[in-house]
């Protein structure tokens, strides 16, 4: 059984809700990121979701963008997020971590080399933001013989018919996005998605999670009783663009936005399969 599926089983079992956090690997630094992960899982995280640096991230809004910036920037390379999971393995062996990119830098490498290097540095998803799913038969399964799971994207505007199609490459768990923007957008509709998540977890056969324009606890908490899984990102990613050269106002950050989501979360039974 893969960490991921493992981790929602867990999570099941306790009635709990998933809480999946996003950073980009190398921001403030690359020497920075695996301490980052670790106050993520200390804080209650669930699942890592490590941003790759790429020069066009046409999903992210303003805040990610300027992340990935910044870490280019510093030069930072998809062999260096390996180095930096690698080391964040040597003190986690549990908690899953899903790299989130775009097509480009895994081509520059090579579909093959990529998947190998990743999942021998301990990595155990990939999610590739610019892959619709016609287009991903090849590096499905190059991911799947390096044990490797492929998370997909859905929107507000996917029907069925096309979820159901995706759900034949997708593992590990599906990532709707409960907004049609960017990350760190502010015009979420709570009722609206939460009618969307209860439509679409009839029709899909793996974990569902939400993310994009969710910032605070009481909004976690509303969207759990629908979805198996909370996505955090740009909220994380403004504290550390805040606190650039201190390690300990980005631990305390973190841990004062990420705990009372964690409880909230917490209080909220869960039913959903």
């Amino acid at each position: 059984m893969s960490r991921i599926s493992k981790k929602f089983l867990d999570l099941k079992k306790s009635k709990k809700t998933c809480l999946i956090s996003y950073i980009t690997a190398g921001d403030p630094s690359i020497s920075s990121t695996p301490e980052i992960m670790e106050s993520l899982v200390n804080s209650g995280t669930d699942i890592i979701e490590l941003g790759v640096p790429f020069s066009d991230p046409m999903a992210d809004g303003p805040t990610i963008q300027r992340a990935c910036e910044r870490a280019l920037k510093q030069n930072v390379s998809c062999f260096d997020i390996f180095d930096a999971v690698q080391t964040f393995r040597k003190k986690d062996q549990t908690t899953p971590v899903v790299l989130m990119g775009y097509l480009n830098p895994i081509e520059r490498i090579g579909y093959e080399k990529f998947s190998k290097l990743a999942s021998e540095s301990g990595a155990d998803a990939i999610l590739v933001v610019d892959l619709p799913h016609e287009e991903a038969t090849d590096i499905v399964n190059i991911f799947r013989k390096d044990n490797l799971e492929s998370i997909f994207l859905i929107a507000p505007n996917t029907d069925l018919s096309r979820i159901q199609k995706i759900l034949k490459y997708a593992s590990g768990f599906l990532y709707y996005v409960s907004l049609k923007g960017v990350t760190g957008a502010s015009t979420l509709n709570i009722k609206e998605t939460r009618e969307q998540l209860k439509n679409i977890k009839k029709a899909v056969n793996l974990p569902l999670a939400v993310g994009f324009g969710i910032k605070d606890a009481e909004t976690a908490k509303s969207l759990s009783k629908d979805a198996d899984a909370i996505v955090i990102g740009s909220a994380i990613v403004k504290i550390i663009e805040q606190d650039q050269n201190d390690k300990i106002k980005i631990n305390n950050g973190i841990m004062d936005l990420m705990k009372p989501i964690r409880s909230s979360l917490d209080e909220s039974v869960h039913t959903g399969g």
